[in-house]
This record gives C-alpha cells, sequence and structure tokens, in this order.
C-alpha cells in the first residue's frame, strides 16, 4: 500500500505529498482562499483530460505518427442549476496529414485512460480517525 499525505499550509490551501511531487490545492477569494492554485476538484478534471491525453500521444508515438498539431479539449457540462458535471466531452485536434486509417483507433485509445476507468468501476471508500 502507498501513502499520500495532506497537509495544510494555511488558509484554504491543502496540499498532497506524493511520489516526491507536492501537489498544491487553493479555493477561490469567493471561497475563503487566495486563488494560487487549482481547486481540488479542477485537478479531478485534469487528471482526466491528462491521462485520456497521454493515452493518444502514446498510440501516436508507438506508431510514429507525427504530433505537432495533436491537441485535446475536454468540454465540461453540468447539469443545470446545480454544480455537478453532467457530461465530458473529449475532442481531439488531430494534426494536419493524420493517417485517416488511425483515426478511429486515437478515439479507443483515449477511451483507454485509466483514470476513467477508476470512476467507472471506483474503488471502495473507507474514512476513519487514526
Amino acid at each position: 500500500m502507498s501513502t499520500m499525505i495532506v497537509t495544510f499550509p494555511g488558509g484554504k490551501r491543502v496540499d498532497a505529498e506524493y511520489g516526491g511531487f507536492t501537489v498544491r490545492t487553493d479555493q477561490p477569494p469567493q471561497s475563503g482562499g487566495e486563488g494560487s492554485a487549482p481547486q481540488p476538484f479542477d485537478l479531478f478534471l485534469a487528471s482526466i483530460a491528462t491521462c485520456a491525453g497521454i493515452y493518444v500521444k502514446g498510440y501516436c508515438d508507438a506508431r510514429s505518427i507525427a504530433t505537432d498539431g495533436l491537441g485535446l479539449a475536454m468540454h465540461i457540462e453540468r447539469e443545470p442549476g446545480k454544480a455537478r458535471v453532467a457530461r465530458l466531452v473529449l475532442e481531439i485536434t488531430l494534426p494536419p496529414g493524420f493517417p485517416e486509417t488511425h483515426r478511429q483507433a486515437v478515439v479507443r485509445a483515449a477511451d483507454l485512460c485509466a483514470v476513467k476507468k477508476h470512476i467507472l468501476n471506483p474503488p471502495a471508500f473507507e474514512v476513519r480517525t487514526a
């Protein structure tokens, strides 16, 4: 089992130490924070988009397909009147000259994202005091 350590460096900031890295978060000023870092939920969304992105990049790299101009955008649709996300749409921008025969395969590669797989088949959660 590995362990992520969460610390509270002041204000509304909450940091996570894991794998030799510090992931910093904060709340926006309207929520009492300084806006000095992304909110935790923004990092959750970024983990989905960047995970899909690395699968797309890996697909292209493994086949020596040029990635100049390759991009990925994630559109976030929220439920009307709620803060809850209703749908995420990943849109891959293919570079000029991208091989037509690989278009559907690169979409399938993005769909392999490990973060997405964990959302669809979530781990068990247990919260307790030490």
